[in-house]
C-alpha cells in the first residue's frame, strides 16, 4: 500500500471534528474519501465546501484566517506529510509540510507583527510565493507572486512565511499609497525586523525603486536606518567601556585636500570608525569605489578604519567592540600617523 491507495470508508463526521478543518483532497483520499463522496459533500448546501481547487473546507461556514492560509498553502505547495499513519484518525494526522510556497506580502508582514500591515481578516486574498515555472493561477484567495528563487521561509505559527524584506517588496509592488508605504518600511528598520540595506536590496531586484511614490519613502529608510546605527555606536561604546572619541568629523590635511567623514575618530589612537550604511542601488560599484578610495588614502596616512555595518552593530555588538578596542591597544605599536585637522561635520 502507497500514499496513495484509498483507506477502506470510514465516517466522515471524525475529519470535521478534528484539528485539521481544511484538506487537501489527496489528503481526504487517504483517508478513504473518494472524489465523488467530496463532490457529494461540497454540493450547495453540504456540509463541506470547495475553497480552492482541490482543496476543500470541512465545514459550512466562513473560513477563518488561518484555514485560508492553509488553504493557500494547500493549493500552491507541494505539500507532503510526515509519516501519513496507515488509519488515521481525527486527531494523529500529522500537521502537513509545505514545499515550495510560502505566504508574502501584506499577510507575510502581519504574521511578523507589523503594527502597520491590515488584519488578516481584512484581506480579500493572500500573496503566495512559488518558484517562477510553477504552473499555477491566481484564484479565490490565493494571489500567486512567482520568482526565480525561492528565499529561506521563516516559520510563523507553523506557517512558511517570507522573510521580511522580501515580503515587503511583494506588499509594496501592489501599494500606490506613498503614506502606507512609508510607514511599513519605516516599521521594518525601526521595529528591529531587518536593516535599511537588506530591504533596498529586495526592492532594487524587483525593479521598484524608479516609482515615484517609492523614491521619499526609500530615502526615509536610508535616514532610519543610519540614525538606528549612529545610536547602536553611541551606546556600544558607553555599554562596553571605550574611550570616548570625537564623533561625526571631517578629516583634512593641513593646508590640503579633504580625505573624507567619519563616524568616530580617535586622535590620539589614530583610529577611525565608518558606518557603511550604503543602500544598495544602481550606482553601488561607484559608491564602493569612493569608499574603497577612502579607506586606502587614510590607511596609507597611518589612519586605522574600521569597518562596521548596521548588522554588525545589531548581532555582534560585542565582537565590533572588542575589534575596535584592539584597534586602540595596537595603536602604540604602530609608526605615528600623519596630522591632520579634525572638523565637525
Amino acid at each position: 500500500m502507497n500514499h496513495n491507495t484509498p483507506l477502506s470508508p470510514r465516517p466522515l463526521h471524525h475529519l470535521a471534528d478534528g484539528r485539521r478543518r481544511v484538506m487537501s483532497t489527496a489528503q481526504l483520499r487517504r483517508h478513504g474519501v473518494p472524489a465523488a463522496e467530496v463532490n457529494e459533500q461540497c454540493r450547495p448546501g453540504g456540509p463541506w465546501q470547495q475553497l480552492l481547487p482541490g482543496v476543500v473546507l470541512l465545514h459550512p461556514g466562513p473560513p477563518t484566517s488561518e484555514e485560508r492560509l492553509h488553504a493557500v498553502l494547500m493549493y500552491a505547495a507541494r505539500e507532503r506529510t510526515a509519516g501519513v499513519p496507515e488509519q488515521p484518525g481525527p486527531d494523529d494526522a500529522p500537521p502537513p509540510v509545505y514545499t515550495e510556497a510560502m505566504i508574502t506580502g501584506l499577510a507575510a508582514l502581519t504574521l511578523h507583527g507589523f503594527a502597520s500591515a491590515p488584519p488578516l481578516p481584512s484581506l480579500d486574498a493572500f500573496d503566495v510565493l512559488v518558484p517562477r515555472l510553477r504552473r499555477l493561477r491566481s484564484t479565490g484567495c490565493a494571489r500567486i507572486v512567482r520568482t526565480p528563487a525561492l528565499p529561506t521561509a521563516v516559520q510563523v505559527t507553523g506557517l512558511p512565511v517570507a522573510p521580511v524584506p522580501r515580503a515587503l517588496a511583494d506588499a509594496v509592488a501592489r501599494l500606490q499609497d506613498a503614506g502606507t508605504v512609508r510607514r511599513l518600511l519605516t516599521e521594518a528598520v525601526r521595529g528591529g525586523h531587518c536593516e535599511a540595506a537588506a530591504v533596498v536590496r529586495e526592492l532594487t531586484e524587483a525593479r521598484l525603486l524608479n516609482r515615484p511614490h517609492m523614491v521619499d519613502a526609500v530615502d526615509s529608510l536610508v535616514a532610519e536606518g543610519r540614525a538606528i546605527a549612529e545610536n547602536r555606536l553611541y551606546w556600544m561604546v558607553r555599554e562596553y567601556g571605550l574611550p570616548d572619541p570625537v564623533w561625526n568629523v571631517d578629516l583634512r590635511l593641513p593646508g590640503g585636500p579633504h580625505l573624507g567623514g567619519l563616524d568616530a575618530y580617535w586622535p590620539d589612537h589614530a583610529v577611525a570608525v565608518e558606518l557603511d550604511t550604503r543602500a544598495p542601488r544602481q550606482d553601488d560599484d561607484a559608491l564602493w569605489s569612493e569608499y574603497a578610495r577612502k579607506r586606502e588614502h587614510l590607511e596609507r596616512l597611518g589612519i586605522t578604519v574600521v569597518h562596521v555595518t548596521p548588522r554588525k552593530l545589531r548581532d555582534a555588538m560585542e565582537q565590533q567592540a572588542a575589534v575596535i578596542r584592539t584597534a586602540l591597544m595596537a595603536a602604540a605599536d604602530r609608526e605615528p600617523a600623519a596630522y591632520v585637522v579634525v572638523l565637525p561635520r
